[in-house]
């Protein structure tokens, strides 16, 4: 009976479009990657600065093991908490600017964990419509209430703040830059809003981290707001090519975070050699700014390429570049012809984002050479041609 249920229910996945199964990558980490047996120009990763297979990053991590071992054994609070978490720790709250920072094993269990333990049933959260799924599942497992405001309207938060007098706390949670539409977050006048009606500010930095600011810390401090900030999340998992996710903030923030953020609690510490290397990483990343000029640089040549094609990129000004299909079927048969001309570009659907805009989410790293540019390029005008 299960078995019949469950296969009814991925029939009609598969008939609508929308069905997605996993590809094995049998190749080093590079634009330049082996899927499926097929070589292909990798043109869906995260790896912004292109650090994930660096060979400092592996001989920190090598390092740290042969010190250390590899696994924590504990959690944090037991005995699982080491020098190298605390070193990764030091190094984030300095390049944030922030008294403290504390480090989670994935930027998931870091939303869900942070909002789950600063707001409860007494507590509203005003929330972007286009955020993180982990956002959204921190929220509910809160049970505060949620208040999702249109896409980066700060006129809509500002009324849905001002009927929000009767809550216990207030707390504004967005991205900074959006994962599936490449644009970014009104932080300046949303730190406006959070002091005029006492809201705590916390921004989700996952996708800005080590590609925005000067010194890659992101859009806080790209656009000087980093100490208007209550909360500041990030991942260590794409710009600095390694695992795990911190928040950073107020010793207060970190202190409460550490007794009361279950999904902290609760779970075995982040490896050592992860920890190692992902502090390496940080390291390159602000000795290195030329990765985020140069990926910065090459996202806006391939940008400027597509909208000269026809194609609608939305609102992009970051590596993350939403080519819009529309339809879900369409997107798909635009990322199997693009396979087939060696460009590895994913198809995004329902419900990742709102049905009608379904997409190709093109992403471009400091790895990507001119050439890498102008052979993805040139795979678009060929497939456009086709009359998809």
């Amino acid at each position: 009976m299960m078995r019949k249920i469950l296969r009814d229910e991925l029939d009609a996945v598969k008939a609508e479009g929308l069905f997605r199964s996993m590809k094995v990558v049998s190749s080093a980490v590079g634009s330049d990657i082996v899927i499926d047996g097929d070589r292909q120009i990798n043109f869906c990763s995260n790896d912004y600065l292109g650090l994930a297979g660096d060979s400092r990053l592996a001989l920190a991590a090598e390092d740290a093991a042969e010190r250390n071992g590899f696994g924590s054994r504990a959690s944090r609070l037991l005995c699982g908490n080491f020098e190298e978490h605390v070193f990764l720790e030091k190094e984030i709250a300095r390049l944030k600017g922030a008294e403290a920072a504390l480090v989670f094993s994935s930027g998931y269990m870091a939303n869900v964990g942070v909002i789950s333990a600063l707001v409860g049933r007494e507590d509203v959260v005003f929330s972007d419509k286009l955020n993180h799924a982990s956002i959204v599942d921190g929220i509910i497992l809160s049970r505060a209430e949620m208040k999702r405001y249109a896409h980066n309207d700060v006129r809509m938060l500002e009324k849905l703040l001002k009927k929000s007098g009767d809550f216990r706390r207030k707390l504004i949670v967005t991205d900074t830059v959006f994962s599936m539409d490449g644009d970014v977050a009104p932080l300046k006048e949303m730190v406006v809003l959070a002091k005029k009606y006492g809201a705590w500010l916390m921004v989700d930095e996952a996708h800005a981290f080590g590609v925005l600011g000067p010194s890659g810390a992101g859009l806080a401090e790209e656009l000087g707001v980093s100490g208007d900030i209550d909360i500041q999340m990030g991942t260590l998992s794409k710009a600095v090519g390694s695992l795990g996710a911190y928040v950073s903030g107020s010793n207060e923030l970190i202190e409460y975070l550490v007794n009361s953020a279950r999904s902290f609690i609760f779970t075995t510490a982040m490896p050592m050699p992860i920890a190692a290397a992902s502090r390496e990483a940080i390291r390159i990343m602000q000795d290195e700014p030329e990765r985020r000029l140069k990926v910065m640089q090459s996202a806006a040549h391939l940008r400027t390429g597509l909208g000269r094609l026809g194609f609608d990129t939305l609102h992009s000004v970051t590596p993350i570049i939403p080519v819009v299909m529309g339809d879900a079927r369409r997107a798909l048969k635009y990322s199997s012809e693009l396979s087939r001309r060696g460009i590895l570009i994913s198809a995004i659907r329902p419900p990742t984002v709102p049905k009608g805009t379904a997409r190709l989410r093109v992403t471009v790293t400091a790895s990507h050479t001119d050439d890498d540019i102008s052979r993805c390029l040139k795979a678009f005008r060929e497939v456009k041609a086709l009359n998809l």
